[in-house]
């Protein structure tokens, strides 16, 4: 796996680890074009690629596979009937999920109601719980 796709899914595992009802069996690929890639998959087979954009800074890698990660667990959340709001806005519980974006050089995830930063991505547990 490319070493800028390993370092942006260590940070956003700990985050789904920590938080989130789901876990993702988690492969490394490749795509079409021989570029590396990840596959999150359910235990039915089925699941979604990510990956991370060439040509931007860590913080935007991190803050993309975030997004792409949480679509992931919306997903499987949804597939498993569960609530299907991760990871869910602690200031308005049951109302939306966060959303992965960049804040100066840091991905955080932050409320998209009111744009209040919650936590780094990979520090979610610390702020909301476990």
């Amino acid at each position: 796996m490319k070493r800028d796709l390993a370092a942006a899914l260590a940070v956003v595992r700990r985050d789904v680890w920590a938080t989130c009802a789901v876990r993702p069996i988690v492969r490394e690929e490749v795509d079409f074009d021989g570029d590396p890639l990840v596959m999150l998959y359910e235990p039915d087979g089925s699941g979604l690629g990510v990956s991370v954009p060439a040509g931007v800074g860590p913080a935007e890698q991190v803050a993309e596979l975030a997004e792409q990660v949480q679509e992931w667990a919306v997903e499987a959340l949804a597939a498993r009937l569960l609530p299907a709001t991760w990871p869910e806005c602690p200031d308005h519980p049951r109302g939306h999920p966060l959303r992965a974006r960049v804040v100066g050089e840091v991905a955080v995830w932050s409320c998209p109601r009111s744009g209040r930063v919650v936590a780094p991505v990979g520090a979610l547990a610390e702020v909301v719980g476990g």
